[in-house]
């Protein structure tokens, strides 16, 4: 144990953690389950989120940055609360429904959107004030990292087709800080994940969609012997 969490490797001549490969991929996996709306994604996560936990404390657990992003590693620890909760959340919906899947995708309402819009403003100003007194490195951006996630994690446990939406963004930021600090495994992942997560959107959307159709067709067959009763 003590030879993986000491472990590197050299990327473009800089040294680079093992484990921080090993827990994106776990992130990696992660979201593909997320994707295919399987339960297994949340424990899968939450590996990866305590492995990447002491790679962004750098300072304190002594990484080849030697930087704290007080940010990423504090998301970590939010992404295995909000995990926990998304994995109870998927399992009763699928014992309910009885299927192998265990959400049905659809789009946040219109209060649940104004929520989001909230929170993620005044929690990022608030975050990005605490990680700059605590001496993050990047704390405005950090702090969005932060924030976003956690919207995006709890999108995901309610099954809201904008959690990809969120992510995205949180990319759009990510990958720049990330190469910027010279932690190079994530950067790479935020970039792939950029693109992974517009196939995510594109097939919840669809699946929402499919869902609506069926509906619609089962309801209409359940009209036609009303209607023919009604003729009678």
């Amino acid at each position: 144990m003590v030879g993986f969490l000491t472990a590197q490797l050299s990327v473009a001549g800089a040294p680079v953690l093992i484990r921080e490969i090993v827990g994106n991929l776990f992130g990696l996996a992660c979201a593909f389950l997320g994707m295919k709306r399987k339960v297994w994604a949340w424990p899968v996560g939450i590996i990866g989120n305590a492995l990447l936990f002491t790679v962004f404390l750098g300072g304190v657990f002594h990484t080849p940055q030697n930087l704290d992003l007080y940010g990423q590693a504090g998301r970590q620890v939010m992404f295995i609360v909000v995990s926990l909760y998304g994995w109870f959340s998927w399992v009763k919906s699928r014992n309910q429904s009885g299927d192998e899947v265990a959400i049905e995708p659809r789009w946040a309402t219109a209060s649940e959107r104004i929520g989001m819009i909230t929170v993620a403003i005044f929690a990022t100003v608030i975050c990005a004030n605490i990680f700059e007194m605590l001496g993050s490195w990047g704390p405005w951006a950090d702090a969005w990292i932060f924030v976003g996630s956690m919207l995006a994690t709890w999108g995901m446990a309610r099954g809201w087709n904008e959690f990809w939406l969120i992510w995205i963004a949180v990319d759009a930021v990510g990958v720049p800080l990330l190469l910027k600090g010279g932690y190079y495994p994530s950067a790479a992942l935020y970039l792939f994940y950029g693109c992974f997560v517009i196939w995510g959107f594109v097939s919840w959307v669809r699946l929402e969609h499919q869902s609506d159709n069926d509906q619609q067709k089962s309801s209409a067959t359940d009209q036609v012997p009303a209607l023919a009763a009604a003729e009678r």
